[in-house]
């Protein structure tokens, strides 16, 4: 499996706007971890711990050890929402989402573009990213933290699609394979410059002094 995180949590018995304001106040975040397999469970995370994994996960698909959760004490899940207060910033709710290790899962991993583009360095391009995930298909040992999209070779004009996506061992795109990723635009041709009209009247000539 690649690499996988841990953080603690606690089961939360209670629910609804009150308890989750009491648990905010003792410097916890409501969370809730949900499956196919089972009916969702309420949790409470303590917040210093989960700022700190939030650091580590930076944005990546990365499988999350829940621990104190789960029949046999431990739970595998990873990140699906992370809600924030839009003036302090604080963490509100936290959503999970369950994952078995012998069972495939679908999941929107970030693009990571990476290389020199040869139509921006040499054709006066410039580079447009058309989406910023692509969803993917696999067991939780295949899942990559990001997708690595190689635009050195990429020229004024050509798109990267799914469909020329680096194959990854065990991992399915679900996008449309036609679905452009990464597009280096070819340059804007400046305007010809204005020559006279045939037949036009010649610029008047200077006042004789």
């Amino acid at each position: 499996m690649n690499e996988q995180l841990i953080l603690n949590v606690s089961p939360r018995p209670q629910t609804g706007r009150s308890a989750s304001r009491r648990v905010r106040k003792a410097n916890q975040i409501p969370a809730i971890l949900y499956g196919k397999h089972s009916d969702p469970q309420t949790l409470a995370v303590d917040a210093p711990e989960f700022t700190r994994l939030l650091k580590a996960v930076a944005g990546r698909a990365l499988i999350i050890e829940l621990k104190g959760v789960g029949q046999d004490g431990h739970a595998l899940g990873f990140l699906q929402e992370v809600q924030r207060d839009p003036i302090t910033d604080r963490f509100l709710h936290v959503d999970f989402q369950e994952v078995k290790s012998d069972e495939k899962v679908e999941v929107n991993v970030a693009v990571l573009v990476v290389g020199e583009c040869y139509g921006v360095k040499t054709e006066g391009g410039v580079l447009e990213t058309a989406i910023h995930t692509v969803r993917v298909r696999c067991l939780p040992k295949d899942l990559p933290a990001v997708v690595e999209v190689d635009v050195t070779e990429l020229r004024a004009g050509d798109s990267i699609k799914v469909a020329n996506l680096k194959a990854i061992p065990g991992v399915e795109f679900r996008d449309a394979p036609g679905q452009p990723v990464v597009s280096c635009i070819e340059p804007e041709e400046e305007p010809a410059a204005a020559t006279p009209a045939a037949g036009a009247a010649a610029p008047a000539a200077a006042a004789k002094k």
